[in-house]
């Protein structure tokens, strides 16, 4: 009985979500013929890569929220599409691209007719491999490691957006996860393979984030990037001295590598990091460089209130927990309380359990 209500309840999540997605992602996307489907947590750096890189070139495209603080890339319907348990998952006609790199590279070869623009210069040019270059160099960061090194080590940075509750959750939430994993792997004998490998993945990921000699070599390594970086928007500087001009990255147009510095960028900015790594005329390019990327109307579109807890995560947290308990002939003005009531336990609810970013 127990089994049966479990897939019930799954059941009902499921098109909960599905009802959610009709309602708040509108069109559906035309390209080639065939609609893109993209399951994304907002305060995913990940999502948030992939997110950006759909609006830079203007596809349209569903978009299911899949709510990390409620555990809802745990759940076995969500296993089934990416065994890893991670969000983004990107699905087109019979594909299901699970790597965020993959599923970048996937839109820019699928989505190249004209009008389209392209993040990717043609192969075999100059500006190719240097696009490849800061691609390949920006996304070797482990952003995982910084985001949960922040929260476990609020010290190391100076005017963070992260919740104050959130460090002093974080132990209590490492621990419910991986009760959590375990006890989805005993209900879910198919997916138990996949259930105990993230377990694993995630104690000994957590282990090295918790490790501050650890965290100051990998921001040390940082400094090295950020460097790289600086010196190619002075090579760009130089190329365009006339006022007015200016280019992105890697030339004159906004391209893939433009996506991954842009969000890496923001996620320092929300850690509060953006101090050590540009600031105070310090690295000057750089934060000029931040400075209008945010003006980005794609940008603004998608990541302009990401770092705002309240709008990206409690609120849609309030919203689910109100659509799940609502009752369907609910009013208007009632379901506003309800909304009303639902964001206050949504936000006692997230002081219990950490905020997933990573």
């Amino acid at each position: 009985m127990a089994s049966e209500n479990s897939c019930e309840s799954q059941e009902e999540k499921s098109a909960v979500i599905e009802k959610d997605v009709q309602q708040q992602c509108g069109t559906v996307a035309k390209q080639s013929g065939s609609k893109l489907k993209l399951y994304h947590w907002t305060q995913s750096f990940s999502s948030q890569k992939v997110r950006l890189a759909i609006a830079e070139k203007g596809l349209r495209c569903e978009e299911y929220d899949v709510s990390l603080p409620l555990s809802e890339h745990n759940e076995p319907w969500f296993m089934h599409l990416n065994p890893a348990g991670e969000v983004p998952v990107l699905i087109h006609n019979d594909n299901i691209i699970c790597d965020p790199t993959q599923i970048m590279d996937y839109l820019e070869q699928n989505f190249n007719d004209e009008g389209t623009p392209r993040l990717v210069p043609e192969e075999g040019s100059t500006y190719y491999h240097r696009v490849q270059h800061y691609r390949e160099l920006l996304d070797s960061l482990q952003m995982d490691a910084y985001t949960h090194g922040c929260i476990l080590h609020p010290e190391i940075t100076v005017d963070s957006h992260i919740p104050a509750y959130a460090a002093t959750c974080i132990q209590t939430q490492i621990g419910n996860t991986q009760t959590e994993l375990k006890k989805l792997a005993d209900q879910n004998p198919e997916l138990k393979d996949a259930y105990l490998a993230k377990q694993r993945r995630l104690k000994s990921k957590l282990f090295d984030h918790d490790n501050m000699k650890y965290l100051k070599k990998l921001l040390d390594e940082l400094e090295s990037v950020m460097d790289q970086v600086e010196t190619e928007l002075q090579r760009r500087v130089e190329e365009t001295p006339e006022e007015g001009s200016q280019s992105w990255l890697c030339g004159e147009f906004f391209s893939m590598a433009d996506v991954s510095l842009a969000v890496t960028l923001h996620r320092l900015k929300f850690l509060g990091l953006s101090r050590r790594y540009w600031g105070n005329g310090n690295r000057v390019n750089l934060e000029t460089y931040y400075e209008r990327v945010v003006e980005r109307p794609a940008f603004r579109r998608v990541l302009g209130h990401v770092n705002n807890i309240l709008i990206s995560a409690v609120l849609p947290v309030a919203f689910r927990v109100a659509k799940k308990n609502a009752p369907v002939i609910v009013g208007t003005t009632l379901l506003i309380g309800v909304l009303g009531g639902a964001t206050y336990l949504a936000f006692l609810y997230m002081k219990k359990r950490l905020t997933a970013f990573s």
